[in-house]
């Protein structure tokens, strides 16, 4: 091989395509049921605006951002996340002007030059949502049901929500000069990346997979939020208890993005080991300011396609990728190509599904092929079946065949479909 794929990055085809589509089909239409608009937003920004909406001081600006200059030596930055370019998009476009909630989806992908792992990849794909335009708790609500709905949709039982909340720039200056006199104490205990957080970004420890007993015994947020975030944060627990959403207070959940505030929440699936966390997110109040916009509270949440894809529950993920076509057309003879076209597009045109096999390989393979394809019916027409007019069809499950008609192949595809169905 003289080139190979990226590493962290993947080829999706075949049975494994079809898959990443039907569950991307079904995640659009559940984020249309609760209201929420499809957005596309460029692959690359300008680099500063993740280095002002994300944090300079995070490991995803500080290590893992795709920048580039462009022709013209401009800073541009693969996106590594689609929080901020959706609230770029929304500023930018006008959308704050209309009042009321703004609710997106998106999906696409995102890239981070990240140490590749099980679920992880450093060109990966997200799926997230995003409401604008309310301070109130019941939005929050919302997005978390919302994420819950897409792995109880896919068969996901056992979920967890740990739920915690950041604060906000009133109470959290102070919360960080707290941490800060906490740490001064630790610093021999504490590993390397986390010497610099304690100066740079205390808040970080919390996410360091290493430094757990140091975390156990550090002061909390949630003892120091301010009267805004406190109510707020009850406001918030008391609709999820209404509407039967379990969920756990974890004091020491952060998320590895500066612009969250108050709200902060994680979807997990214990049985997934280290890797368990399926999405995340929070509130965001203070990103439309660092975006060159006014005050505008915002909540959303993303999840990694890669992790879903790759815990699909059994039962649902067998069933998942099949889509098969209603006819499989086998030619015997490459040299009726065009005219069996020209029926397969005539049953296209009439809402059929149909493949055409132009391989030119032998009978025994294309009907191997047309076995494995999930399609009911094989249709064989070769220079007889032209002459005559009329296809043989094989109904693939019981081997039995018939002649027909090409003027009637529409009706006994759609008939054999409906048997099918019914």
């Amino acid at each position: 091989m003289r080139f190979k794929k990226p590493r962290g990055t993947q080829d999706l085809f075949g049975d494994r395509m079809r898959s990443w589509a039907k569950v991307e089909e079904m995640l659009a239409a559940l984020a249309g049921g609760y209201g929420y608009s499809e957005i596309r937003t460029p692959v690359f920004e300008v680099s500063d605006l993740f280095v002002r909406a994300v944090g300079e001081g995070t490991d995803i600006v500080s290590k893992e951002m795709y920048a580039f200059a462009d022709k013209k030596g401009r800073s541009l930055t693969l996106r590594p996340e689609n929080t901020a370019p959706v609230m770029r998009a929304f500023l930018e476009n006008g959308l704050h002007r209309s009042g009321g909630i703004t609710k997106f989806w998106y999906q696409g992908p995102m890239f981070r030059y990240d140490r590749p792992q099980a679920g992880r990849y450093r060109q990966f794909h997200q799926f997230g949502a995003e409401a604008i335009g309310h301070p109130g708790p019941a939005v929050d609500a919302e997005i978390i049901d919302l994420s819950l709905a897409i792995y109880r949709m896919f068969g996901f039982t056992n979920l967890e929500v740990r739920l915690n909340s950041v604060g906000c720039p009133v109470c959290r200056p102070g919360f960080l000069n707290i941490l800060r006199n906490a740490l001064g104490s630790m610093k021999s205990e504490l590993c390397g990346t986390c010497s610099e957080r304690a100066i740079t970004n205390p808040m970080r420890i919390f996410d360091c997979k290493e430094c757990v007993d140091i975390k156990n015994r550090l002061p909390v947020i949630t003892d120091h939020l301010c009267d805004e975030c406190s109510e707020h944060f009850e406001g918030l627990q008391s609709i999820l208890r209404g509407m039967k959403v379990d969920f756990m207070l974890d004091s020491l959940l952060v998320r590895g993005l500066d612009y969250y505030t108050k709200t902060a929440y994680e979807v997990l699936h214990p049985g997934l080991g280290g890797q368990n966390a399926l999405c995340g997110g929070g509130r965001y109040d203070g990103l439309a300011e660092e975006c060159g916009g006014g005050k505008i509270p915002a909540v959303g949440f993303s999840a990694g396609m890669e992790r879903l894809m790759e815990n699909l529950p059994e039962e649902f993920a067998g069933k998942i990728g099949l889509d098969p076509v209603d006819a499989f057309f086998i030619l015997p003879d490459e040299s009726v190509s065009a005219e069996v076209l020209r029926i397969a597009g005539e049953l296209r045109s009439a809402a059929l599904r149909v493949s055409v096999d132009l391989s030119g390989r032998s009978m025994k393979k294309q009907m191997k092929v047309a076995s494995e394809s999930g399609a009911p019916l094989a249709v064989i027409i070769g220079p007889e079946e032209i002459e005559k007019k009329e296809a043989a069809v094989k109904v693939l499950a019981s081997g039995g065949q018939e002649s027909v008609p090409f003027a009637g192949l529409s009706a006994r595809i759609f008939q054999e479909r409906k048997n099918e169905v019914d």
